[in-house]
């Protein structure tokens, strides 16, 4: 009998490969904000110093806005730290029935359901609907919580090139047996683009398969009302099941499930990250219903984003520097290489920028970026200083225009292939 690895010396092992690879994460200790400045630790010792936040996902800078930190204050005041149990228990607020109404409402569906978050949402979605003789299939540049969801179903899994439409229809007509679920982000949450939601739909429709659409950062930021990807994408017909966050464009924590009523009874009953964790606390809840009505309402924090938006690209294209095509908040900057995106990220800090260097596994081999994003909080000034700064760390690192790796959204995509989880 061979003998049984030990976990001890397989998690050295990968410790030492990371560091070898340079792809060591490091966890920053932010001591306090001021807009979108952040006092932040030094990881190495020193002293701490103010940054000004380019990689944070607050697009509409609700996180901290008056009413909703006194709505967290005055609920919390009120209804105390947690909510005490699952919602099926006696979790259930009547804060929570507020904001599901609030959301069904905004966003023009029938109902929502409350998850703790976005991770935690996808697992519910996919694990409830679907089976071992059931398909999934995905665009190959899903969130991981969307891949992971799938594996854990028990599912066969199936991803198509990234906003390959055809290649989705390929994917559900090579597999006619069982029920079928076509899963998509709406927004990327590394290349900020869009999905081509109008010709999924239709390829979901000619396949009987239900569209999922994880609208995590487009919610709040994109389509009429900030209704999000979806909306912007005026689908015919009955919406898709889609996926809200509450904590990037609203600022908050936990996310919601919305669709028809049928569907989310079904979650409801027996979706297992639902029906066996407690329910996010009162006061959380209440602070995110306070930023929901503030999204609705304030639709000049959209606008200031779209102007921001198209500043960046335009003075990054005035200094060489190649972006990813995208319209979001969302703004990589392609480096290539792990040790060029570090590189970039340092130097941007060392003018007093944050900006996350974000590389593989999160993002393919050889893909390494800065992903910058905005929020309506910045300033133009604060624009014009990050590509100044941009454009020196290029220069200085050798990414500048016509040496940036020259890749396609695809990315590193080949054909769809199956996997299904083994026994």
């Amino acid at each position: 009998m061979s003998e049984r690895p030990d976990l001890h010396l397989r998690i050295a092992a990968q410790r030492e490969q990371r560091a070898a690879l340079g792809r060591t994460r490091v966890r920053r200790t932010v001591i306090r904000r001021d807009g979108m400045r952040c006092e932040v630790l030094d990881p190495d010792g020193g002293a701490s110093r103010w940054l000004l936040n380019f990689c944070s996902n607050d697009y509409l800078g609700l996180s901290r806005q008056f009413a909703v930190v006194n709505a967290l204050q005055d609920a919390a005041a009120r209804e105390g730290a947690g909510s005490t149990a699952s919602h099926l228990v006696c979790g259930h607020h009547a804060v929570h029935d507020a904001l599901e109404h609030e959301l069904a409402d905004w966003i023009g569906a029938p109902r929502a359901l409350l998850f703790g978050s976005g991770f935690l949402a996808n697992l519910a979605v996919v694990q409830a609907l679907l089976g071992d003789d059931d398909l999934c299939v995905q665009d190959r540049l899903n969130h991981a919580s969307l891949v992971d969801a799938a594996r854990l179903a028990g599912c066969r899994l199936r991803r198509y090139p990234h906003a390959d439409a055809d290649g989705a229809l390929r994917q559900l007509r090579g597999n006619p047996d069982g029920a079928a679920l076509l899963a998509t982000d709406g927004v990327f949450s590394m290349d900020g683009d869009i999905a081509p939601l109008r010709e999924l739909a239709l390829a979901a429709h000619a396949q009987r398969a239900l569209l999922y659409v994880d609208d995590a950062h487009g919610v709040g930021v994109v389509g009429p009302d900030g209704r999000g990807s979806v909306a912007a994408a005026r689908l015919p017909g009955a919406a898709p099941l889609q996926l809200v966050t509450l904590g990037k464009a609203l600022g908050g924590y936990g996310a919601a499930v919305l669709g028809d009523a049928d569907v989310i009874d079904h979650l409801a009953q027996t979706a297992r990250p639902y029906v066996y964790t407690t329910a996010l606390p009162p006061a959380q809840a209440a602070a995110s219903l306070a930023a929901v009505k503030l999204a609705r309402r304030e639709g000049w924090r959209r606008d200031r984003l779209l102007a921001q938006v198209a500043q960046f690209r335009r003075l990054a294209a005035r200094a060489g520097l190649e972006l990813l095509p995208s319209d979001t908040p969302i703004q990589p900057l392609l480096c290539g290489g792990d040790a060029e995106a570090m590189a970039m990220a340092a130097a941007l800090e060392a003018q007093g920028f944050w900006v996350a260097a974000i590389r593989p596994p999160t993002v393919s081999e050889g893909r390494a970026r800065l992903r910058v994003t905005l929020s309506a909080l910045h300033a133009p000034e604060d624009i014009e200083a990050l590509v100044d700064a941009l454009a020196r760390a290029a220069a200085r690192v050798g990414i500048a225009s016509g040496k940036t790796p020259a890749f396609t959204s695809q990315g590193a995509a080949n054909p769809g292939h199956e996997t299904r989880p083994q026994p």
